[in-house]
């Protein structure tokens, strides 16, 4: 099991629940946008924001989002260490370095030292794009070891400086390279590790290619935190991140659809319906199981295990909770119908 380590008002590892990331992709600089945006994040279910320092002009809003809201904030370095420390002392809780490219030893351990004086974590954040220079021709030779050996020489670094207040990670956009380092990782190390498929595309790509990955490994007891990479908006990656660990049972609420893939008997339009009840429970809490189901075949009895559901029938549904049957519904009247039972169960 990895140690724990604390991030703002979150603990990471150590048994904590997996915490949800995502990271903003206004500009920086642009503080209503980027507060705006994080807020947003926040309301989906999002645990850590993480924001691009990129130069000192965007430390005004680091400073703003930590003054105006609650949630931990990573401030995502690369290229120039002075960022990093400039970031701790203006209030990131964590700061993430790229070994590949954030410079010498000796400006690490500058970064080391500011970091201990506000006990603030350090994420040793590897990437396959954007290794160190020397470790490219390992890396034609074997890819697993030249990342793991760019994880192990700035974790290095920190250990000698006793600095142990670490996450790290090795993120890759190959699905397969991402199981197998993180398994390395896991076995050699026990500080927590932040998992992600890295430029993993698109929403619909991106959400498969996580949800493999995370699978494989969040079901094996690896992983602490967890960021869903999509190329859309980034509430997005926190819907996917949430479903991943629903499916996982590793989400503490949540409303779970169940939903059959419909057939000929179907004779509602059980598509449109479950779509809308997804999109009206997405960010309702509580702990419930709600079934979609087209016909009697595959309703009250395939998911009596259900809280509440419907089972379609000829332009009607009926309507169950626990397998047993309480009443029909027009079709016209299923969603509202469905949502006023969730809402009953959850308040």
């Amino acid at each position: 099991m990895s140690k724990q380590i604390t991030i703002g008002n979150i603990s990471i590892g150590n048994g904590q629940p997996i915490a949800i990331q995502s990271m903003t992709n206004t500009d920086t600089k642009d503080t209503l946008a980027t507060i705006s945006q994080i807020k947003r994040l926040q309301t989906a279910g999002c645990q850590i924001a993480r924001v691009a320092i990129y130069d000192s002009e965007c430390l005004p809003t680091l400073r703003a989002i930590k003054e105006q809201l609650t949630i931990p904030i990573v401030a995502d370095i690369h290229y120039d260490y002075k960022l990093a420390i400039a970031s701790i002392e203006n209030g990131a809780d964590k700061v993430r370095l790229n070994p590949g490219n954030i410079g010498s030893k000796e400006n690490v351990i500058k970064v080391i030292n500011v970091a201990k004086k506000y006990g603030v974590p350090i994420r040793v954040g590897v990437n396959g794009g954007s290794l160190p220079v020397h470790l490219y021709d390992v890396y034609a030779k074997d890819k697993y070891r030249a990342l793991f050996l760019a994880v192990k020489e700035q974790v290095d670094i920190l250990e000698e400086q006793s600095f142990n207040n670490i996450v790290i990670s090795a993120k890759c956009s190959n699905v397969v390279d991402t199981i197998t380092i993180n398994k390395l990782l896991n076995e050699s190390y026990d500080y927590p590790l932040h998992i992600g498929v890295t430029e993993a595309g698109t929403y619909h790509k991106g959400a498969i290619k996580s949800a493999v990955a995370f699978g494989a490994l969040l079901s094996q007891g690896i992983g602490d935190t967890i960021r869903v990479s999509l190329t859309d908006d980034p509430v997005n990656e926190i819907l996917v991140a949430k479903e991943i660990l629903q499916s996982l049972g590793k989400y503490p609420q949540g409303i779970d659809i169940i939903s059959c893939p419909t057939c000929g008997r179907t004779n509602v339009d059980i598509i449109a319906i479950a779509k809308e009840v997804e999109e009206k429970t997405a960010n309702l809490k509580g702990k419930l199981t709600v079934a979609i189901m087209g016909c009697g075949v595959n309703g009250p009895n395939e998911a009596k295990h259900a809280d509440v559901g419907i089972a379609g029938g000829i332009h009607e549904a009926l309507l169950f909770k626990k397998g047993k049957i309480i009443k029909k519904i027009k079709e016209e009247d299923i969603v509202n119908v469905i949502m006023e039972e969730i809402h009953k169960l959850i308040t």
